[in-house]
């Protein structure tokens, strides 16, 4: 035994190790290599606990097809991801061109409503539509009755005739398309809040050569758990007055309820009618959904005509309430008409899944949409929107959203006859702004910046006349509320052109260069004056008298050097008033002197 220690084995393997000539230092990898190298090796392990290998050769003939795997897995990855984005950028743009439902009537939980005047501004006064008559249609009913639905075929219709030109009858879709646009479900809680509009717009050509911008809106169902009176009157209310054809979506049948509602939301144009002698609305189209009774009135335009003499019918027999009820329904509105689709299939109704494919729809249903839809829709069946028979355009639209909105700011139910003075007052002040218009047009080439100078004389004739020409211009526009109610706005469209008389008088003023300088023109010659006066008067031995001048020069000197501190600060605005008036008052009193004295010679 040597009395040396015995080292271990690890020892020696590290210190055979150190011994061993060093391999060239590789160069560092980047993260993409290093993340395959990482995966490899993973893939490797996991791979070598299924299959054991049993050689070298076997492992070494493994490693490189892990790596064409994993570059593979890393390609078809940033394809898909290529994919997404390629399909995600396509919907947007299919989005923007087609359209989408906007709330334009927002519903707050306080049961208080509110426009929202951004988006419809954005609708409206769009370029291309701004400037042409406006076609709306509107659907409004009870609440879970079909009405986003409906309102989603239309849509079909709108793109197939209006965007892309298709008269067939292809454009109810296919058997597979689900059904897009406004927003709707099956079940029986409400879906739809406030008003809402479709972005796209559909510009149209009447027969008469009238080019026409059709909007479709959607509203929320009334009677529903969430909603008051007061909002159901009032969106219904509001969606009356703007469109030029309302639907009244009904379930089964019209009950006498429905025509009582109907009274109250339409109270308002029994007022107007007896205010301005013409009927407030315009086409009122009542279609009955569901309707189970093909034996007593076929479907369509001819047995919903047949259901609607019998409901509106009036005779001797019938309560005085009853006979009023139906007086007042035909008298607001200018054209009723009513429609009656069957159901669409019962499997519908109970199935949660239902997306509005038409194969699941039943025949006699898709048959009468094609139908009711061209009866709204077709260029030679469009209503232009009008109010108190004159044509909307759509930047009026806007004002009379505003205009009506203004009602629904206080906590009651607001009157009809609110509505009623809403809208003259709408038209009033669209009256007012043409005549202010046109009456600052005609003083602009008269007295305008770049035109001479006018005598006082000459301007107020010129303003004169003018103003005549635009009290024409107003008096000439057709208006709701009468000459009594006109009056008012008469005499403010008088005190805004007065107010602008007064700048174009100003204006004026500027222009003559002496009278500029005439409050420092006649302290000047004052100065002068009293000057040669005070010399006179010390030659004579007037002494009193030429200091009385001296003293009058040295005040016009004063006022002198405070007028240029005036005119130059801008204090003392008050007293620079005075001291033009004394100098005016004596300009004028001159001026009379030398007058009279050129006539008594």
């Amino acid at each position: 035994m040597s009395d040396k220690k015995k080292i271990p084995s690890s020892w020696k393997r590290q210190e055979e190790q150190s011994n061993r000539p060093k391999d060239p230092v590789r160069p560092p990898r980047t993260r993409a290599q290093q993340a395959r190298h990482n995966a490899a090796i993973d893939r490797h392990d996991n791979r070598v606990k299924k299959v054991p290998m049993t050689t070298l050769d076997e492992n070494v003939n493994r490693v490189p097809r892990v790596y064409t795997n994993e570059r593979e897995e890393e390609d078809r990855s940033g394809w898909q991801e290529k994919i997404e984005r390629l399909s995600m950028d396509s919907q947007d743009k299919k989005t923007s061109d087609v359209g989408q439902p906007v709330q334009i009537v927002l519903a707050h939980p306080d049961h208080s409503f509110e426009l929202n005047e951004e988006a419809l501004s954005k609708i409206l006064l769009d370029d291309e539509i701004k400037n042409r008559s406006v076609v709306v249609v509107s659907v409004a009913g009870a609440f879970r009755k079909g009405k986003s639905f409906l309102l989603d075929f239309f849509l079909r219709y709108m793109n197939s005739q209006y965007n892309n030109n298709n008269q067939t009858d292809s454009w109810l879709g296919q058997d597979d398309e689900p059904l897009s646009g406004f927003s709707w479900k099956g079940g029986s809680e409400r879906d739809t809040t406030g008003i809402l509009m479709w972005s796209k717009v559909f510009c149209g050509t009447l027969p008469d050569g009238e080019k026409v911008a059709v909007i479709l809106m959607d509203t929320q169902g009334a009677f529903d758990s969430q909603s008051t009176v007061k909002d159901c009157a009032t969106v219904f209310a509001l969606s009356t007055m703007l469109s030029s054809v309302q639907i009244y979506n009904l379930s089964q049948n019209i009950q006498e309820d429905d025509l009582q509602h109907l009274q109250l939301f339409t109270e308002y144009g029994r007022l107007a009618l007896q205010k301005s002698g013409v009927t407030p609305f315009q086409k009122l189209q009542f279609l009955v959904r569901d309707w189970s009774y093909p034996y007593e009135a076929p479907y369509g335009s001819e047995g919903g005509k047949e259901i609607l003499n019998r409901r509106l019918e009036i005779s001797d027999k019938q309560h005085p309430e009853l006979q009023n009820l139906r007086m007042h329904i035909k008298s607001c509105f200018s054209e009723i008409s009513c429609f009656l689709m069957p159901h669409p299939g019962l499997n519908i109704a109970t199935n949660p899944r239902f997306d509005g494919r038409l194969s699941e729809i039943q025949p006699e249903f898709k048959e009468q949409l094609k139908v009711l839809i061209p009866v709204l829709l077709a260029p030679e069946n469009l209503v232009p929107k009008k109010i108190d028979g004159q044509l909307v355009k759509a930047r009026d639209l806007l004002e009379y959203f505003k205009s009506y909105m203004k009602i629904y700011k206080g906590n009651e139910l607001p009157e009809p006859k609110s509505m009623l003075v809403a809208t003259a007052e709408a038209n009033n002040l669209a009256a007012v702004t043409e005549a202010r218009e046109f009456y600052i047009r005609l003083m602009e080439d008269v007295c305008g910046s770049r035109k001479p100078y006018l005598t006082t004389a000459r301007l107020e004739t010129e303003h004169a006349r003018c103003m005549d020409k635009a009290m024409c211009i107003f008096q000439n526009k057709r208006k709701m509320g009468g000459d009594a109610f006109s009056q008012t706005y008469m005499k403010k469209l008088c005190e805004d052109m007065d107010k602008a008389f007064v700048h174009f008088k100003a204006q004026n003023e500027s222009k003559n260069v002496f009278k500029s300088t005439r409050t420092a023109g006649v302290y000047g010659a004052i100065v002068a004056i009293m000057y040669f006066l005070s010399s006179v008067f010390g030659f004579t031995g007037l002494y009193l008298l030429a200091n009385i001048c001296n003293f009058i020069m040295c005040i016009c000197i004063l006022t002198l050097m405070l007028l240029a501190y005036i005119r130059y600060s801008g204090n003392y605005d008050t007293l620079g008033v005075v001291i033009d008036e004394v100098a005016n008052t004596l300009w004028n009193n001159l001026n009379t002197n030398r007058s009279e004295c050129t006539k008594v010679n």
